[in-house]
């Protein structure tokens, strides 16, 4: 099925099948954010799949079942795809479906590519151990990824430039979400993104994480990582009142998803260790419908 929404007069077959492949990864690998992709008009879907299916395939060189085993080898795996991105945006012709589809996506919308330039380079942190130091750090790691994806959405979705930043905030608001939600996947693949100098000062020690100790300091961390979440989705507010109304929706849906990831974990006393922080499709489900009931409304 060809992506819905996409004119195709005067496409080749390849780019259209391009699209068309892009959708299917992103609804098979997300479907929450292909539902929340759904709720968008239909001439800037396909954008948003080949967006999301190139951001995908890299994070598959970095985490994927057929990733290198080492390192440096994963590294130089996204080098290559990084180089692929660039010279197809040069001119040169890429069979990689997600490259072709994303370059005729860019000069389509007008799309901030160059961002992906810091995306990819918080990929390469991701492919060894990784331990941030500070919450600036952490700063300047969502800043090149999340963030990075937010200002590339922006002019999609017919933002102003101006509005570009409020973008930036809501990305990093979906995750810092992630990382609290994960704190004991991301564990298990030698990452901790909670900031080590503040571990220290509630007394959070890896061995306690590693045992699923939620003691009161690590409980008392995550309520502070809970809170500044909710500070850049405030942050990112802004964002979704500068859009056309038709574009409301969807944004909500998936900005009332994260919050009632915050929720939970608020509800399980901050012990995302033992205990599953992830929505139930249940509730998951109330959340959309949820963002629906608020479609009306003169404020998201």
């Amino acid at each position: 099925m060809i992506a819905a929404g996409l004119r195709t007069q005067g496409m080749t077959p390849q780019l259209r099948a391009s699209y068309a492949a892009c959708r299917r990864l992103h609804r098979r690998h997300d479907p929450t954010y292909y539902l929340a992709t759904r709720r968008l008009p239909a001439e800037v879907r396909p954008a948003v799949h080949a967006l999301y299916a190139f951001v995908r395939t890299a994070d598959e060189l970095v985490d994927g079942p057929g990733r290198a085993l080492e390192p440096a080898a994963r590294r130089a795996a996204l080098n290559r795809r990084e180089e692929q991105l660039w010279s197809a945006l040069a001119g040169r012709k890429s069979a990689d479906p997600s490259i072709s589809a994303l370059v005729h996506a860019g000069r389509r919308h007008n799309l901030p590519l160059e961002e992906l330039h810091a995306y990819m380079e918080s990929m390469r942190t991701d492919c060894g151990p990784v331990r941030i130091g500070s919450w600036d750090e952490l700063t300047r790691y969502m800043n090149g990824s999340a963030a990075a994806v937010g200002r590339i959405m922006a002019p999609l979705l017919g933002a102003p430039g101006e509005a570009s930043e409020s973008f930036a905030r809501l990305g990093m608001a979906f995750q810092l979400t992630n990382f609290i939600r994960d704190v004991r996947e991301d564990w298990t693949l030698d990452r901790m993104y909670l900031p080590d100098d503040e571990r220290a000062r509630f007394g959070v020690s890896e061995q306690q994480i590693e045992r699923g100790e939620a003691t009161p300091g690590f409980r008392a961390l995550l309520a502070l990582e809970v809170q500044r979440a909710r500070d850049l989705f405030a942050a990112g507010d802004p964002a979704l009142v500068a859009v056309a109304p038709r574009i409301r929706p969807g944004m909500r849906m998936a900005r009332a998803v994260y919050m009632r990831v915050l929720d939970r974990v608020e509800r399980l006393d901050y012990d995302v260790l033992r205990s599953q922080a992830a929505l139930p499709p249940w509730e998951a489900g109330r959340a959309v419908l949820g963002s629906l009931s608020a479609r009306g409304r003169a404020q998201p």
